[in-house]
């Protein structure tokens, strides 16, 4: 099924993201994790891409055994940086062949042994050019971009920021994922922003539950995420404390979805990193909320 075509049920729906093994000989558990949270019947479940399209094999075939063991729509990954026009071509038939109907279309981190390079020459510059190759290709995806309500970290400003993510959302964007973040206003205020900048298309706001403290670290690197004074607080009442903190952890993500769901949103995407009881305790918090 489409994601674009779940977004228009106004029920209250959960959806959970995944990553793909580095190697082969991590492929039977991380397999296993993902079927654990697949079996809670998500909306959908988003699986990614390694750097550099290293695991494109690893994704597709979760992706693909999420849908066809377990009846929940999949959401393949696919990056384009550093990469030619004629391998990412392959990767779109092989995504065809593998019969994902759903694609996440982003850039991709730029490995670092290419971070400072002169990028001019690449195929790929923007994730907009991969939303181009999608949109122009002979199979009807459904094709979802990413967006940072926090400013894309290479981005000079907001007005910038959205002026890039309304091209790539002109070009054939049909919804949009949020990077992670721990204050809600920041996101209501970005959605206030884009929808007068003439983004019309659904929003899924994405969020992280930081279940230990070496988390944090990695979720400012990743998208210069502001941490609130309130879940500091948690923090340092709770991190060295590992049960604690991961009690604690899953206890402000619930409370961020339901603040989110108070606030009219009806889809949230939780950033779930192959952990079932994360989900799961995620899930049985919102039971009477989501309905089931």
């Amino acid at each position: 099924m489409r994601i674009i075509d779940l977004l228009k049920d106004e029920k209250l729906s959960l959806s959970f993201e995944v990553f793909p093994p580095k190697t082969e000989s991590g492929y039977e558990s991380v397999k296993s994790a993902t079927e654990e949270i697949a079996k809670l019947s998500p909306s959908f479940m988003s699986v990614t891409y390694g750097a550099g399209g290293g695991t494109s094999k690893y994704t597709l075939d979760i992706a693909k055994n999420i849908k066809e063991r377990y009846g929940v729509p999949s959401l393949a990954h696919l990056t384009c940086v550093s990469s030619t026009k004629q391998t990412v071509k392959e990767r779109i038939e092989d995504i065809k062949a593998a019969g994902i109907e759903n694609v996440m279309a982003l850039r991709g981190d730029i490995p670092k042994e290419l971070e400072g390079a002169d990028r001019s020459a690449w195929d790929y510059r923007h994730a907009s050019e991969l939303v181009r190759e999608l949109r122009s290709s002979d199979a009807n995806f459904c094709i979802g971009g990413a967006c940072y309500p926090e400013i894309h970290p290479e981005s000079a400003d907001s007005r910038q920021d959205i002026a890039y993510l309304k091209e790539k959302v002109d070009t054939g964007c049909d919804f949009l994922t949020t990077q992670m973040f721990f204050d809600n206003n920041l996101l209501y205020g970005f959605l206030y922003k884009i929808r007068e900048a003439g983004i019309t298309v659904p929003v899924i706001p994405g969020i992280m539950p930081i279940t230990n403290a070496s988390q944090i670290e990695r979720a400012i690197k990743l998208s210069g995420s502001f941490m609130p004074h309130r879940f500091m607080s948690l923090v340092d009442k709770f991190g060295t404390d590992p049960s604690a903190m991961k009690q604690a952890g899953i206890a402000y993500a619930t409370d961020q979805i339901i603040d989110l769901f108070a606030n009219g949103i009806t889809h949230v995407h939780v950033y779930s990193m192959n952990k079932p009881d994360v989900a799961e305790k995620i899930k049985a918090n919102l039971s009477d909320i989501l309905g089931k």
